[in-house]
């Protein structure tokens, strides 16, 4: 850390998004920081400035920009952007910012990455987090690189479809995936931004237990009340229905590579770092799911 005998000054950057705005909440309510918050628009964060944090403007396509904005930081969590449109964007983006941090003295750095960001992972955005947490690995900061695992929000789009389509599809095969809510997301990058840890780790950020379609496709039948069976479909099948619903071709293309992905295992990971860094265990997805559905008071299998 720095020498400084206050608290360590802890930002997080794309402060506006929800990710990133949640974490700054709960870092509120852990009376961690002082807390700077960066964004391209500084007017949307007003209501976190009245409450206490700084907020500085940052845009990762000016690196000029992040001088100033990293002005003084001791620990930075680095939220991978949201910067799809062209290959290698995102990368040079969390280049700059790394660069930055490490020309400003920031001692730690905790990255948003994914699961398995290996070459054998299909998923589309593994390059761009693999090519970040080899940035990290070169730089001097410290760093706690977050490989979260997939989003357990979105299936509550999955399981509406599913009970509308009266079947789950996916090119998933039986593979499995240790979905983590965004919340718990957030707790473990805040309490990993908060904690005194100086060195260098990688962690997997996931739920409590790894589930197959099948078992997504269960709780679907019990909060429905219906019977949703699970069919598998060849990914160029899934695409090609996904197409028809509306979706671009290259991006129907893309979201697929996560059932690819999940159908190779690489998502098949269960660990305890959500209660480890928030002492707070993990949401299952059928407490989750069941939330949003008002599902009955019973137990649930998965």
């Amino acid at each position: 850390m720095s020498n400084k005998t206050s608290s360590p000054t802890l930002l997080v950057s794309g402060a506006s998004g929800h990710l990133g705005y949640r974490v700054i909440e709960l870092l509120l309510e852990m009376g961690a920081g002082p807390i700077v918050a960066t964004t391209r628009t500084p007017a949307k964060l007003a209501d976190l400035a009245a409450r206490g944090v700084e907020v500085r403007q940052a845009d990762f396509d000016n690196a000029a920009s992040l001088a100033a904005a990293f002005k003084g930081v001791d620990r930075m969590l680095l939220i991978s952007t949201d910067t799809l449109d062209q290959p290698g964007h995102r990368i040079a983006q969390h280049v700059a910012a790394i660069k930055a941090a490490d020309a400003a003295n920031v001692q730690h750095i905790v990255y948003t990455s994914i699961t398995n960001p290996t070459p054998d992972n299909p998923a589309f955005v593994v390059p761009d987090h693999s090519a970040t947490e080899a940035a990290l690995q070169s730089s001097r900061p410290g760093y706690t690189i977050l490989r979260n695992n997939l989003y357990m929000d979105l299936l509550l789009g999955t399981v509406t479809q599913a009970v509308q389509l009266g079947a789950l599809y996916s090119a998933a095969g039986d593979g499995k995936a240790g979905y983590v809510t965004r919340e718990d997301c957030a707790r473990a990058a805040a309490g990993a931004l908060a904690a005194p840890f100086e060195g260098r780790r990688v962690l997997d950020v996931t739920g409590p237990a790894a589930l197959t379609q099948v078992d997504i496709a269960a709780l679907a039948s019990h909060l429905s009340g219906k019977q949703i069976s699970y069919v598998a479909l060849p990914v160029e099948a899934l695409v090609k229905n996904m197409v028809a619903a509306g979706l671009p071709e290259p991006i129907a293309a893309a979201y697929a590579t996560f059932d690819v992905g999940i159908a190779r295992g690489k998502f098949d990971v269960v660990t305890d770092s959500v209660e480890a860094l928030s002492s707070h265990k993990p949401i299952a997805a059928a407490d989750f799911l069941g939330a949003y559905w008002k599902a009955p008071a019973q137990p649930l299998s998965v």
